[in-house]
């Protein structure tokens, strides 16, 4: 059963990183990678330690760090495996990571840092899209495949983490913000069904945006990208109360709601800087913020 109580606007160790990124499909798309450098740029405020960017003959991809775990330069993005194939940019949390990193290393996976970002290339790297299912945690990410020349993009389950993108003949571009998408020049036309979706319900729903073309990556999806032609897979998808086990009497039920909260809690509290949270005065921050102050000092 999967718990996220509104912790990732609690608990002010999300990891706000930015990420961005293009793949050409020809000449006229990579004209485009000029604006790698200014669409990293704008996604400033998310990530203020560091800011770095890695270009291929036909990709690029962009990253602003905010350190969590592992703040050396060891964790610094744009990422290369040992191998120099592959190529991550990520915007998240693995609270898993320790777990998935000792499995690595028992295949005789070798590190050389200390971040979940390097855990969560590897995992790609032996397992493919199945390591999605084995993640816990909120994520937005893209990994670039030299050898294939394949860009692979994914979305965190409960969609906490944003990722946008567009594509047409020529390219496909992807960012954490609006703005920082609208760097590479697309364009700017008004999304009608956006705007009726908004009227209707006072928010615009995944996958739709105010801007045509533009896209939500929903949650539990993935992308493969090494074409124009771009198709959604879901890799997960929230249970139906019918799915639920309704066997447990109601003291049960509140007996394990409160023991995974707690759980939840306390898988977000790993950090190798100072954390916080947010205290509105709400049920749910305060259910967190005390939980939070029984695994701190």
């Amino acid at each position: 059963m999967d718990i996220n109580i509104n912790l990732a606007s609690t608990l002010t160790l999300l990891s706000m990183c930015g990420i961005t990124g293009i793949m050409a499909f020809n000449e006229i798309g990579r004209m485009h990678m000029i604006h790698l450098a200014k669409s990293t740029e704008l996604l400033k405020h998310r990530g203020p330690d560091y800011q770095n960017t890695f270009i291929d003959e036909w990709t690029g991809l962009g990253h602003r760090r905010l350190s969590v775990i592992d703040p050396s330069p060891q964790g610094h993005q744009p990422m290369a495996d040992l191998s120099g194939r592959y190529r991550i940019v990520y915007n998240g949390e693995i609270y898993n990571y320790k777990e998935l990193r000792r499995r690595l290393q028992n295949k005789g996976v070798e590190f050389v840092s200390a971040s979940d970002t390097e855990v969560l290339l590897n995992l790609y790297i032996h397992h493919g899209t199945k390591c999605l299912e084995m993640l816990n945690g909120c994520f937005a990410l893209a990994i670039f495949d030299g050898a294939k020349n394949e860009l692979f993009l994914a979305r965190d389950r409960f969609g906490i983490n944003p990722l946008l993108y567009y594509h047409d003949n020529d390219k496909f571009v992807f960012a954490s913000e609006m703005r920082s998408l609208l760097a590479y020049n697309i364009p700017k036309a008004l999304d009608y069904e956006s705007l009726n979706l908004y009227l209707e319900l006072n928010y615009v729903p995944a996958p739709f945006t105010m801007l045509e073309g533009v896209k939500k990556l929903l949650p539990g999806e993935y992308l493969k990208i090494n074409s124009p032609e771009v198709i959604p897979q879901r890799f997960y998808q929230i249970a139906q109360s019918s799915d639920l086990d309704s066997k447990l009497t109601y003291d049960q039920q509140k007996t394990k709601i409160v023991s995974l909260v707690e759980e939840s809690v306390a898988k977000r509290l790993v950090a190798d800087v100072p954390l916080g949270a947010f205290l509105s005065g709400g049920i749910d921050s305060s259910i967190v913020v005390a939980l939070a102050s029984r695994y701190t000092d």
